[in-house]
């Protein structure tokens, strides 16, 4: 790399490429918002470039084609509004790098005795479209062997998006291994959507009792008809909720040992579940030791009871 104002590829494999130039800062004016420079995007070209205003021209270096021409616009009293009006025309617009899949970076560069402008642009934009269909179509296969990592920064909000909207246990498990990949922290979206889940199922109970007692005052045929359409959310005796607040060791252990539970149930709530039949068998079967220690932990007060129960057991055996 021997010259400046010009746009160089540092690297370029299947699924980064990585630009950088050095722009002379000798000159350079303003363009928006007191920035010295000004990213454009040509989105059926998918160029993306800067421009620069030096005294009399405005100039526009592509970081996507750096053997393109540099596009030059001589002009003397021409305001910036001009000049993106006509770079408009010609399918260039202002836009952030990250929303198209790239990152940027911009520093004041002393380069071989000049003050220069350092702008270092990587395009993640294949391997960011990898990712998304990998998350939009919940399947990790094709993403399983890639080891150049994603900025979190260009995917995150989109693998919240569909984490939301996931509904079965493969699904989420195969966005977990996706997060894994992206070395996503997806825990506090796990615990979200479980919230969520038991809110909409005492949601759905809730509207489905309502419209019972509607046409309990009605005729019994016009009832019946109505039981026939409504139907129980996830097609269970009892709703989620109930096995999530109310259930004993055996009610639980006993839905949680069915085949078919685990096919009604989320990945979530299936998971949370398993923890909440943990916390059970170990009220019902745990030692005064254990029992104390989960107290000291997360200071439920049932096992506080619990723990006085097995001392009382303690003494009476002396």
């Amino acid at each position: 790399m021997g010259e400046v104002d010009k746009v160089y590829v540092v690297k370029h494999d299947s699924y980064v490429k990585y630009h950088r130039a050095y722009f002379t800062r000798e000159y350079i004016k303003p363009i928006q918002n007191g920035s010295k420079y000004l990213y454009l995007y040509h989105a059926k070209e998918k160029d993306l470039a800067i421009l620069l205003h030096r005294k009399n021209k405005y100039q526009l270096y592509s970081f996507s084609y750096p053997d393109k021409k540099v596009l030059i616009f001589k002009t003397h009293k021409t305001k910036d509004r001009t000049i993106l009006k006509n770079l408009r025309r010609k399918g260039y617009h202002p836009i952030s790098p990250a929303t198209i899949g790239y990152t940027s970076r911009v520093s004041m560069q002393l380069y071989k005795g000049l003050k220069t402008l350092l702008v270092e642009v990587e395009d993640y934009s294949r391997l960011q479209n990898m990712y998304k269909k990998a998350i939009r179509t919940y399947n990790a296969q094709n993403i399983k062997h890639i080891k150049t990592k994603l900025p979190k920064a260009l995917i995150s909000s989109y693998y919240k998006q569909y984490h939301k909207r996931a509904k079965t246990q493969k699904q989420l498990e195969q966005l977990q291994i996706i997060a894994t990949k992206l070395q996503l922290n997806s825990t506090a979206a796990v615990v979200q959507t479980t919230k969520n889940d038991s809110e909409q199922i005492v949601e759905e109970e809730k509207v489905i009792d309502e419209k019972v007692m509607e046409k309990v005052m009605e005729k019994v045929t016009e009832e019946v008809k109505v039981v026939k359409v409504i139907k129980k959310p996830r097609k269970v005796t009892k709703p989620y909720s109930y096995y999530l607040e109310r259930a004993s060791y055996n009610e639980l252990n006993t839905y949680l040992s069915k085949s078919e539970s685990r096919e009604d149930l989320t990945y979530n709530q299936y998971n949370t579940l398993k923890e909440r039949l943990k916390e059970e068998k170990l009220l019902v079967d745990g030692s005064l030791e254990e029992v104390i220690a989960a107290y000291k932990k997360n200071k439920d007060p049932r096992y506080k009871t619990r723990s006085l129960e097995l001392m009382k057991k303690v003494q009476e055996n002396k």
